[in-house]
């Protein structure tokens, strides 16, 4: 089982509806259970860099099924399967893989502010969505 389409886009409103609470412009990646992305968005006004930043952190979050920045990125096994993915993982705070029932069905990806921000969107959008965090 894996994130569809109408879920993803409820989690990114979720994401975007805390970023507007904080009074923050992020970028949010929602991906599947495989690390792909499903949807995107970025706000106006955010960074342009974060793009990427939201991306790597969700691909992190659903390799590892683990919150991103609770990830040792030095661990032997941990860069071993960045390379093999392309480098693309960021082990920076700011993204949750979405689990229900013990199921991994995706992950949120969220970038462009600070990362206890960052990653309060993000759960914000496994909160929405019914996921374990």
């Amino acid at each position: 089982m894996t994130i569809g389409l109408d879920e993803a886009q409820k989690a990114l409103a979720a994401s975007f509806a805390k970023a507007e609470e904080l009074g923050i412009a992020v970028c949010v990646s929602v991906c599947d259970a495989g690390g792909r992305l499903v949807t995107f968005a970025r706000m106006d006004q955010s960074n342009w860099a974060s793009i990427y930043g939201s991306q790597g952190k969700a691909l992190t979050a659903a390799a590892t099924r683990c919150r991103s920045g609770v990830i040792p990125p030095e661990s032997v096994v941990m860069k071993r399967i960045a390379e093999l993915e392309g480098k693309n993982m960021i082990y920076a705070k700011g993204a949750v893989p979405l689990i229900r029932d013990g199921v991994l069905l995706g992950a949120v990806g969220v970038g462009g502010a600070s990362a206890d921000m960052d990653e309060a969107c993000a759960l914000a959008a496994a909160h929405a969505l019914s996921c374990d965090v």
